[in-house]
């Protein structure tokens, strides 16, 4: 099999009967000169791009669902019920290994019809922000569910606590049920899910983090709001999908890009204004399409 031709994209050659012409020009080179290979070799290629994807969400989407449970627990209570110490906890245990664990999973041989309609422009994009919005929506109900649970039934640490573990059981069972019972994935899940348990069960590492040893009943209301947002998971599908359907994302990303273009002569680096805008242009965003806000009204704009 000869290499790709002049002005065309992609090329496969046989690394042991190829020419060396062929082997320089060609984008693929399959060494032991089977056919087979080259099926194996798209697959995984596909794959990645899954793996990517999955993987991105469930950092996205994991910080995106903390920060919707810490902002509408902290507007109904008055304080947020994880501390700083727990966020950095709960991203240590949930970002780390997991989300490692799915960025280099092998595929399933079952998969393979599925991965052809993956690629860099079908499994980013949209698609990305649909599972993004679905894991954070899923992240939030689960930890919601356990702290307002938790809060009527004990005190405000011990209800803390129980979202701190609700919080990441959350992410955790949404991240086996993505990677399915691969070792690797079996292994970094419930590796985590011990760390998390042991930190809470320990009486001095659990007040460092500002926990509290949770008993029997706390146990069951995180493990009961775990399963509840895990089995919801894919009836939030819909309006993750009507969410990313909308733009609102990539409108405030485009909106903070020409913000930080308008003023590179005035700063430094524009990179920093686009991400110091990005927050704010996303709520003008937000807030127009909810109707509170005027569509003309700029948040950007100089006063």
């Amino acid at each position: 099999m000869a290499g790709a031709p002049e002005g065309r994209v992609g090329g496969i050659a046989l690394g042991r009967r190829g020419t060396p012409a062929a082997t320089a020009a060609a984008d693929l080179v399959i060494g032991d000169d089977r056919l087979e290979t080259i099926v194996t070799a798209l697959t995984e290629g596909r794959a990645m791009w899954t793996s990517v994807r999955t993987a991105l969400a469930i950092l996205i989407g994991g910080n995106l669902g903390e920060v919707t449970f810490s902002v509408l627990a902290s507007a109904l209570a008055g304080s947020s019920p994880l501390s700083a110490r727990q966020i950095m906890l709960v991203n240590l245990l949930t970002d780390l290994a997991p989300a490692l664990s799915i960025a280099v999973r092998t595929p399933a041989e079952s998969t393979g019809e599925h991965l052809l309609e993956e690629g860099p422009h079908q499994s980013l994009g949209t698609a990305l922000t649909q599972e993004m919005l679905q894991r954070g929506l899923t992240t939030a109900l689960g930890a919601g569910l356990a702290w307002t649970a938790a809060r009527f039934t004990g005190t405000r640490r011990r209800a803390g606590t129980v979202a701190l573990a609700a919080v990441v059981g959350t992410q955790l069972a949404q991240t086996l049920t993505s990677g399915g019972t691969g070792r690797q994935v079996l292994l970094s899940t419930v590796g985590s899910a011990v760390v998390l348990a042991g930190i809470i069960q320990t009486p001095g590492i659990s007040q460092f983090f500002g926990s509290t040893p949770l008993g029997p009943v706390a146990w069951g209301i995180a493990l009961a709001a775990i399963a509840t947002a895990t089995l919801l998971h894919s009836a939030l599908e819909p309006l993750s999908c009507r969410l990313a359907s909308t733009g609102w994302l990539s409108a405030a990303t485009e909106q903070a890009e020409g913000t930080g273009k308008a003023g590179e002569a005035d700063s430094p680096s524009s990179a920093a204004g686009v991400l110091a805008a990005l927050p704010t242009g996303w709520l003008s965003g937000t807030l127009s399409r909810l109707g509170i806000l005027r569509p003309d009204f700029d948040l950007l704009a100089p006063s």
